[in-house]
């Protein structure tokens, strides 16, 4: 079967390649150089290799400078948004002096969690309600109030071999509120609360709950038997103390004043 005259020429999808003598005779032509660059651009390496340089130097100055400021050539460097902290706080004045003559005979520690909450009958407690959860520490002294000691209140036996003592009972001093060990657990407030905060801030809110934990560790100081406890701390006190002047006998006996 005849082909066509044309039938030997490259079709467009399957272009024509060299062969034979034509690829022998191409590959005796030097290749062509590459095109320079154009102007503007630079290669990928030197971009990267000048980036490598600028890192390397800053580097270089931190290592130094740090170097300079250690060794105290340089003054020390200091943070321009630092948090400085200013005391404006007024001198202490001193209003009395008061002389104690208390033997303080026993001192007890309490614990109370204070749950206080505030609301509004048939108003819902997201819109206005108040729940604080505080727990406060706080200690309570028991003393003898020498002050209170009335006239023959010492009787010595004829023979100066023991003595009686008739001594105040012991009082409970007032509820000392530790506020470093003291802290606010939890605390609930309702919508309109956070609300009127934003426009009238009470300094003296948690004035309530502090006072509220006093009360209840003063009335558990009473029926902790402090005072029992500072009855005898004072016997044995005052028992080894004129035991060491000669008395052989020591009787103290407490008498409410």
């Amino acid at each position: 079967m005849a082909r066509d005259a044309d039938s030997n020429e490259p079709t467009r999808e399957f272009p024509g390649y060299p062969t034979g003598e034509a690829l022998k005779a191409r590959s005796d032509v030097p290749p062509e150089p590459a095109a320079p660059p154009e102007s503007g651009t630079r290669p990928a390496g030197g971009a990267t290799r000048g980036l490598l340089w600028v890192l390397g130097a800053a580097a270089l100055a931190v290592i130094v400078l740090l170097g300079v400021q250690a060794s105290g050539l340089w003054p020390s460097f200091r943070n321009p948004f630092a948090e400085e902290r200013t005391d404006r706080s007024q001198p202490t004045l001193l209003k009395s002096i008061q002389d104690l003559s208390r033997y303080v005979a026993a001192e007890g520690n309490f614990q109370v969690v204070v749950d206080l909450q505030t609301d509004r009958k048939y108003v819902p407690e997201f819109l206005l309600n108040e729940r604080t959860l505080f727990v406060g520490a706080g200690s309570v002294e028991a003393y003898v109030d020498f002050t209170k000691i009335s006239e023959g209140a010492v009787v010595e036996s004829a023979d100066g071999k023991s003595v009686e003592i008739k001594l105040p009972a012991p009082q409970l001093g007032e509820t000392n509120l530790d506020l470093e060990k003291s802290y606010v657990f939890a605390e609930k407030r309702g919508l309109l609360n956070r609300l009127g905060d934003v426009f009238a801030s009470d300094p003296n809110r948690q004035q309530e709950v502090y006072r509220l934990a006093e009360e209840r560790i003063t009335a558990a100081a009473r029926d902790s038997g402090l005072g029992a406890r500072a009855e005898e701390n004072t016997r044995k006190m005052l028992e080894g103390l004129l035991g060491s002047l000669g008395y052989e006998k020591v009787t103290v006996t407490y008498v409410t004043p």
